[in-house]
């Protein structure tokens, strides 16, 4: 374990390996816990999102990705380029691992429906949302 730092604390080698990921750090050992939840969170950005986005919004900042955040994802990944339903897009959402209420995902829907990100076709209970414009490219990103 580690060489002292200049303020006298202990340095910690950590070597983490999540998926295809593989990161060595040194930190100071009171900051163990904090560092390591940093990557993580850092890690589980969902692919297609810019960091900025991940910045901007605050998800990995402690209270968690929300619903609406995630559809955003989705929306710049382009897979609203077809019609979904509430359904389908609560399944998506299931199968990546978050679960919401449905009311939920319905609600962050006409979030983007109101931000002209997406379109609502349809009648009520029955809508199916597809992206208004083409996504914006992600800027390159750099962990």
């Amino acid at each position: 374990m580690g060489d002292a730092s200049l303020s006298g604390s202990t340095m910690i080698h950590i070597k983490l390996k999540r998926g295809s990921w593989e990161i060595d750090l040194d930190c100071p050992e009171e900051r163990v816990t904090e560092t390591i939840r940093n990557v993580l969170a850092g890690l589980d950005v969902p692919q297609g999102i810019p960091r900025a986005l991940d910045e901007d919004k605050s998800a990995g900042a402690g209270r968690g990705v929300t619903c609406k955040w995630l559809l955003e994802g989705m929306y710049r990944e382009g897979w609203f380029s077809q019609p979904r339903s509430l359904s389908e897009v609560d399944e998506e959402l299931a199968r990546r691992g978050y679960h919401y209420d449905r009311t939920a995902v319905s609600h962050s829907l006409t979030d983007l429906v109101r931000e002209q990100l997406l379109s609502r076709d349809g009648a009520p209970r029955n809508y199916t949302y597809v992206q208004k414009k083409p996504p914006e490219p992600a800027p390159a990103t750099h962990l």
